[in-house]
C-alpha cells in the first residue's frame, strides 16, 4: 500500500441520502478549506468497524475538536442506502459517513482490494489520514497481512499524533436491546464508575455473535477489549 502523503486526494463526487433525499458531495465539499480526521475501514456492520472502529471516532469526536480537526469522515465501499442505515444504528452523530460506492475514491488513493475470497468483492483496506485542506498531511495504513488487521487506524493512534499529551480514558462501547433489565444493570455500573460510554441499541442477534458474542444482551467492549454481559462486566469492573 502506497502512502501518499503530501498528495492531494481523488476529485471524486459521492452519492449520499440526506434526509430520503439523493445528494451528491464532492471531495471539495468535504475537504477543501478544512483540516479533516478520515479512517477508512471494509465494510458497515462488519464486528471491528462496528464494535471498535467508529464508536471510538465518535467518542472522541470533542477532544479532535480542541485539537485542530473540523470534522471526521468514515468511508467504506458501501452503498448510500447501507451507510445511512449504518449511522442510524450506530448513532454516530459525530461522524459523516460516506459510501464510495463506486470505489473511485479507494483506487484513487491506491486502497482498493479484492476481498472476493469472503464474498465481499472490492473493498477499502483499512487505514486513516489527516487531510489538511485536500492534502494528505498524514497516512496510518493497516500492515498488509492475512485477514483484516487492526492496529493504527484507530481514533487513539490518531489522537497521539495530534496531540501527544491527550490521556483520554479507555472508549466503552455498549450494544444493547430495549426492555433488556442487564443492559440496564450493565449501564447502572458504567454509570457508577463514573465511565462514559457509547450505547448500540438494537443489533442483530447474528451481528452480536459475529462480535464474539454469545447472542445475548448486553455486550461491552472497552477499549476494545471484549469484556461479555452484564455479570463479566462487574466482574472486570472490580
Amino acid at each position: 500500500m502506497e502512502n501518499r502523503e503530501g498528495q492531494k486526494v481523488p476529485n471524486v463526487t459521492f452519492k449520499t441520502r440526506s434526509q430520503g433525499q439523493w445528494k451528491d458531495v464532492t471531495t471539495d465539499d468535504l475537504f477543501k478549506g478544512k483540516k479533516v480526521a478520515v479512517f477508512s475501514l471494509p465494510g458497515a456492520f462488519t464486528p471491528t468497524c462496528s464494535s471498535t472502529h467508529l464508536p471510538r471516532y465518535n467518542d472522541l469526536a470533542p477532544v479532535f475538536k480542541e485539537h485542530g480537526i473540523d470534522s471526521i469522515v468514515c468511508l467504506s465501499v458501501n452503498d448510500a442506502f447501507v451507510m445511512d442505515a449504518w449511522a442510524k444504528d450506530q448513532e454516530a452523530e459525530n461522524i459523516i459517513l460516506i459510501g464510495d460506492g463506486n470505489g473511485e475514491f479507494s483506487e484513487g488513493m491506491g486502497m482498493l482490494v479484492d476481498k472476493s475470497a469472503i464474498g465481499f468483492g472490492k473493498r477499502s483496506w483499512r487505514y486513516s489520514m489527516v487531510v489538511n485542506d485536500g492534502v494528505v498531511e498524514k497516512m496510518f495504513i493497516e500492515p498488509e497481512k492475512p485477514g483484516d488487521p487492526f492496529e493504527v487506524s484507530d481514533a487513539d493512534t490518531m489522537l497521539n499524533y495530534l496531540a501527544p499529551e491527550a490521556k483520554p480514558k479507555a472508549g466503552v462501547t455498549i450494544f444493547t436491546k430495549e426492555g433488556c433489565p442487564h443492559c440496564a444493570r450493565a449501564k447502572e455500573l458504567l454509570v457508577a464508575n463514573k465511565l462514559t460510554y457509547t450505547e448500540v441499541p438494537g443489533m442483530r442477534t447474528n451481528v452480536l455473535q459475529s462480535m464474539g458474542g454469545s447472542g445475548t444482551f448486553p455486550l461491552v467492549f472497552i477499549g476494545g477489549e471484549k469484556i461479555g454481559g452484564a455479570d463479566e462486566l462487574e466482574t472486570y469492573l472490580k
